[in-house]
This record gives C-alpha cells, sequence and structure tokens, in this order.
C-alpha cells in the first residue's frame, strides 16, 4: 500500500485535476492524505455564510474520499505571492515528516493562476531525494479554468502519464457537484460538459473510455 499526498492549491483543484484517479486509488487500496493549501477569509472578501459553506464542502468530499488526514494549510487564498517561499516549503516538510508520502500529485506549475505557480515552485524544492527518500513518484495535474488558459508561455502542461478513470468519471462528477460556488454550465470551464470532454480526450490519447492526463514530474522506482 502506498501513501498519497494529493495537494490542492483550492479546494476543488483535487477533484478538477485528480479525482477520478483518487478514486481509483481508494479501491486499489491506497492511503490517501489531502493537503489545501489556502483558506477564504473575510479579509479576503468572502462572506461568514461563504467560509461556513465552503468548510462544509471540504468536510464532504474529504468523506466521499475517504482521506486517511486532511492538512488545511490556511494560507491566505490569492495572497500566496506575499508570503516568503521558505515558509510555504516549510508547511510541506512538517507534512512529509508526519506522513512520509511515496507519491504526490501536484498542481500544474504553468498554470495562470499564481497560487498554482507558487505551490509548484515551492513543491520543487522538496523533492531532493537525499532529503526525502519516501518520495517514489510525483505527478503534475491539469485544473480546469487554470491550466488551459496558458495561452502565451513557452512551456505549458503536456500530460505523458495517463491514468484509466472509466469506473470513476460518473462519482467524480458528483462529488464535484458538491462545490455548489464553484461547478457551473457550459462554456463555463468548471463544468460537467468540460469534465466528460477533456476525460474523453485524455482517453482518446491513451486508450481508455475516460482518463486524466499527467506530466510525470519525478520517478525513482
Amino acid at each position: 500500500m502506498s501513501k498519497i499526498l494529493v495537494v490542492a492549491p483550492h479546494p476543488d483543484d483535487e477533484t478538477l485535476g485528480c479525482g477520478g484517479t483518487i478514486l481509483r486509488n481508494k479501491l486499489e487500496g491506497q492511503e490517501l492524505f489531502w493537503a489545501i493549501a489556502t483558506k477564504p477569509s473575510e479579509a479576503l472578501g468572502w462572506s461568514a455564510e461563504q467560509i461556513k459553506r465552503r468548510d462544509l464542502e471540504i468536510k464532504m468530499v474529504a468523506e466521499k474520499y475517504r482521506f486517511s488526514k486532511v492538512f488545511n494549510l490556511q494560507l491566505p487564498a490569492i495572497k500566496l505571492d506575499t508570503l516568503p517561499l521558505t515558509d510555504i516549503i516549510e508547511k510541506f516538510s512538517d507534512i512529509y515528516k508526519i506522513i512520509k508520502p511515496e507519491i504526490i500529485y501536484m498542481p500544474c506549475l504553468f498554470d495562470v493562476h499564481t497560487d498554482h505557480q507558487i505551490i509548484g515552485k515551492a513543491l520543487q524544492s522538496t523533492y531532493k531525494w537525499f532529503r526525502y527518500p519516501h518520495i517514489k513518484r510525483v505527478l503534475m495535474y491539469e485544473t480546469p479554468s487554470e491550466t488551459e488558459f496558458n495561452f502565451t508561455a513557452e512551456r505549458v502542461f503536456k500530460p505523458n502519464v495517463f491514468i484509466d478513470i472509466s469506473e470513476s468519471l460518473e462519482e467524480k462528477i458528483e462529488i464535484m457537484k458538491l462545490y455548489k460556488s464553484e461547478f457551473g454550465k457550459h462554456p463555463f470551464p468548471r463544468s460537467e460538459k468540460l469534465i466528460r470532454a477533456l476525460a474523453t480526450l485524455r482517453g482518446s490519447q491513451s486508450g481508455f473510455e475516460a482518463a486524466e492526463g499527467f506530466e510525470l514530474v519525478y520517478d525513482r522506482k
């Protein structure tokens, strides 16, 4: 049994990016952990009711995935660029000391959202084998509404690992619907139609009915 750490800059990134894979991993008997990097606050424009609703959504989603533990770092959403990168790195190092993950799912370094970029950069600093020899594999996922809007950068998401989610796609969509404020109708990018279309595209690239695509960052199996 492998210990898998799923890193989400914001709640919903994990489901959009690798929800089907998480569900498959749980059925395979892997132990799953969830690290949520940011938390909204009234100071950042969220209402008390919205914050309460988001906390409830996190609880419901965690129960659906049956995570062994949820780490909420409670860093300021959309303000990660105001924090020293070393402080963020230390947060993840502390998690590693507790669970010693072997596999990590991380957001794409090239997403347009600054929070995603910063979390990705912080995580990069933790993949030195001589510091954390328990880490065997790191996969970068794509997040609809963030990854595909990188129109101008030379470096974009290029999936080279595909995981069959044919049996878990429907449940992934149902879990995503728990994020009521984040889920919308087509052509909104966080929609059921988009999730199905992306799963079909990645499936057609890899010979499955439906799949999630990842970019391999690190592998020392």
